[in-house]
């Protein structure tokens, strides 16, 4: 079995939405639902939150993460989430065993599910990746760009011929809810993604994610639809999977 972590940075700034980390999101702090997703799947050694704020590190810890505080250096909004990987994968080995897989998770995409991870961990494993993105198939979106001198110019399809939806190719959204990949991989690129590179297919709706306040609206809308807020609910008290008290989750 590999050592797979799980890290999800977390920042205190957020301009969409203040404190967006810890916004109530149907009853929770928006963080501890994707905390709760990576505690819940098989296969996750363990779970740590980066971040430049001790309010969220401490968030984090109640909800059974593990904290790493981050540098100013890399804590601004123009800060790359591989910096913060990067940091934390030294962080996470002066501590612990050799990582084999990182499990890079984005705490804005509330609606996956434990069974996504885990899905992408055997999409992963099976195909022999290096690195992997979640990802969703993109149907009937006609995309359009506007270039520099303001007109408008089609991307996925030819404007002047038209075909039939069935005619044309299968596309992907990278939706952003979770990275798989090999700790070398972004060290030696500084990008998560390299080498070969998979996708692990999610549903669509699960794609939407928290940035504003018409989003969190949105997803919230979503979960509770698809009943997401109950599913997998862990009981008081009870021992997770990886010896970590679940209390603060229901």
């Amino acid at each position: 079995m590999k050592h797979v972590v799980a890290i999800i940075p977390a920042r205190g700034g957020s301009k969409g939405i203040p404190n967006k980390n810890l916004v109530d999101f149907c009853g929770k702090p928006l963080l501890a639902w994707t905390i709760r997703h990576a505690l819940q799947a098989q296969g996750v050694a363990s779970v740590w939150v980066t971040s430049d704020s001790q309010a969220i590190l401490d968030v984090a810890v109640s909800h059974g993460a593990r904290p790493i505080l981050r540098p100013d250096a890399i804590s601004g909004d123009k800060a790359s989430s591989e910096s913060a990987w990067i940091h934390a994968l030294d962080w996470i080995e002066r501590k612990e065993k050799t990582i084999d897989l990182v499990l890079a998770l984005q705490a804005t995409s509330p609606l996956r599910e434990s069974k996504d991870i885990e899905q992408g961990l055997k999409d992963f494993e099976k195909n022999g990746y290096d690195s992997l993105f979640s990802g969703a198939i993109l149907e009937d979106f006609l995309i359009w760009d506007r270039k520099k001198d303001g007109t408008l110019q089609s991307l996925n399809y030819n404007y002047l011929e038209r075909k039939p939806r069935q005619d044309h190719g299968t596309q992907y959204v990278e939706n952003g809810s979770f990275y798989l990949f090999r700790p070398e991989i972004l060290r030696a690129s500084g990008n998560r993604m390299g080498g070969k590179i998979g996708i692990s297919l999610m549903e669509f709706w699960k794609s939407f994610e928290v940035d504003s306040i018409e989003g969190l609206e949105f997803c919230a809308a979503l979960m509770k639809h698809y009943r997401l807020d109950r599913a997998n609910a862990t009981p008081a008290g009870e021992r997770g999977e990886h010896g970590i008290v679940s209390s603060s989750l229901p």
